[in-house]
């Protein structure tokens, strides 16, 4: 990520985005967390009251292949086999049952990386400003339009509004004020991000997402992780990716099914000596676990 000189001066970020999240510890492999299954929505939405819960809606789909009924149910230890080194979080969400039917260190933070820029796109169209270059900015994960975004809507202040107005507990604006990427995010409120998405948000948003292109703005090949293991699903994605400050991250969100039934989350931190390939490779196998 290109640094701005100055409070809001434009950059690029090294990396971009990010899906159910998943964690493992660099000292190896953590102990096995307790999983949440079919947790309560308000446990995993408790959004203010003027938001309330979203249900299924019609999507547009990239695949005739059903859904099936529900997600199997994956625990932190079969996470963190897959994952082999560094830390992951993982969340499914179901919209039908409305609870968490995988839940894994949901709380744990990281750094967003591009997962960031939703929260920049909904801030851009709630003002009023340019729909194509929104849509651009999510769909190519385009790190110089954030950028601009970030400096002419408020940098900081993007993510404290929304941390407010969502409840996202554990969302917290970067230390620096011109690195947009390094906003401190978790899975869980990752979740409650695409909840209010779904329900509220200006239709251009998921459109976006439903059309993210197979490389982003800068070369990286983004869909690994949700897309790669949809094995013939309809999906939507804003993934995330930056290295390495000390460590690399992999991010893959977004919604999986017909009617985007399951919001999808996993949150990844590898050591640097792990390669972006190898990498993609662990998101996509986790993935691929919590779809089946």
């Amino acid at each position: 990520m290109r640094k701005l000189s100055g409070i809001f001066l434009v950059g690029l970020c090294l990396g971009a985005i990010g899906a159910v999240v998943l964690t493992a510890s660099h000292s190896g492999p953590p102990a096995a967390e307790a999983v949440a299954v079919a947790e309560p929505l308000t446990t995993m939405s408790d959004s203010p009251p003027s938001t309330p819960t979203p249900t299924p809606t019609p999507s547009a789909s990239k695949s005739a292949t059903p859904t099936p009924k529900s997600a199997p149910k994956v625990d932190a230890a079969e996470v963190d086999r897959l994952m082999a080194s560094g830390t992951v979080s993982a969340v499914v969400f179901d919209r039908e049952r409305a609870a968490a039917t995988v839940s894994v260190r949901a709380d744990r933070g990281y750094t967003s990386a591009s997962l960031v820029k939703l929260l920049i796109a909904l801030t851009v169209l709630e003002r009023g400003g340019p729909t194509a270059s929104v849509q651009r900015m999510l769909s190519r994960s385009d790190d110089d339009l954030a950028s601009q975004f970030w400096a002419a809507y408020g940098g900081p202040a993007i993510v404290t509004r929304w941390a407010g107005k969502l409840g996202l507990t554990g969302t917290r604006a970067p230390e620096d004020p011109g690195r947009w990427g390094d906003t401190r995010i978790t899975a869980r409120d990752v979740v409650r991000i695409y909840q209010y998405v779904l329900e509220h948000a200006p239709g251009a948003i998921m459109a976006a997402l439903r059309a993210a292109t197979e490389r982003g703005a800068d070369g990286f090949r983004q869909y690994f992780g949700i897309p790669d293991a949809a094995a013939g699903r309809p999906w939507a994605v804003k993934q995330g990716w930056s290295c390495c400050r000390p460590t690399r991250m992999l991010h893959t969100s977004g919604v999986v099914g017909d009617g985007d039934r399951y919001i999808v989350v996993v949150l990844s931190e590898h050591p640097a000596s792990v390669d972006y390939a190898t990498g993609s490779k662990r998101v996509t196998a986790i993935v691929s676990a919590l779809l089946g």
